[in-house]
């Protein structure tokens, strides 16, 4: 049985630069990996490319048996591809609720079954009616991520998702990935920085660097990889 992703020998060039140097990457249902490495290590290109949003030059890249060469992202988004991105794409005049729902596109079968147990997730129940904008940066994280979730993702693709966080926040988002992991059972790959979110994630790491994915295993594992340590634990 063929893995849920799998990418093989990408690669993509901007202006001379190869931000994918023959990437290669199998990702099972239900898995979840964090990906690590240093800015400009081609992390972000990485979902560009699985998301629709830039065109691989060359590579297989695959989802579920089908080709994502050549889709355009609301196509790769249908096949259940979904990402939050660094900077919280809510919609700040629309309360908490009205957001989820948009969000679900107005699925009765979510509304009924699933919205009130997302706001628990996100630790919003008593902020549903609340306009969004008014919301703390770690609420807004985390709206956007049950929002993302209310689409019916296959697979997440979630960016630095505590970026701007206080450790409580930080802690809480930890804590709220994995309920939704093991509620959901959807796949998760995630991009950060911060080694100690990584630690308590507690799942697959993979090491990215120059474009290619150079190490993974357990963040026991790699914490003691030499090449880990110069290359990326190092330079905390």
């Amino acid at each position: 049985m063929s893995a849920l992703l799998e990418v093989a020998g990408l690669e993509k060039d901007f202006g001379g630069v190869r931000a994918a140097d023959g990437l290669n990457l199998s990702l099972e249902a239900g898995e979840m990996l964090c990906l690590i490495g240093p800015n400009g290590c081609g992390k972000t290109t990485f979902f560009n490319l699985i998301s629709g949003a830039v065109a691989a030059d060359n590579g297989k890249l695959q989802f579920d048996g089908e080709s994502l060469r050549g889709l355009e992202p609301y196509q790769i988004a249908r096949l259940g591809i979904l990402r939050k991105f660094q900077v919280p794409g809510i919609y700040p005049d629309l309360t908490v609720r009205e957001n989820l729902l948009l969000a679900a596109g107005g699925r009765p079968d979510v509304v009924v079954t699933d919205l009130a147990e997302l706001l628990g997730l996100a630790r919003l129940s008593d902020r549903a009616e609340v306009q969004a904008g008014v919301l703390a940066h770690g609420e807004k994280q985390w709206l956007e991520i049950v929002m993302v979730l209310a689409g019916q993702p296959r697979l997440l693709l979630l960016d630095e998702p505590t970026n701007g966080m206080t450790a409580a926040e930080t802690a809480a988002t930890v804590a709220l990935i994995k309920d939704l992991h093991q509620r959901y059972g959807c796949a998760f790959i995630v991009i950060e920085h911060d080694m100690g979110f990584v630690r308590e994630l507690d799942c697959a790491v993979a090491l990215m660097l120059q474009g290619r994915i150079l190490r993974q295993g357990s963040f026991a594992e790699l914490q003691d990889d030499p090449l880990v340590k110069e290359a990326y634990l190092g330079q905390a």
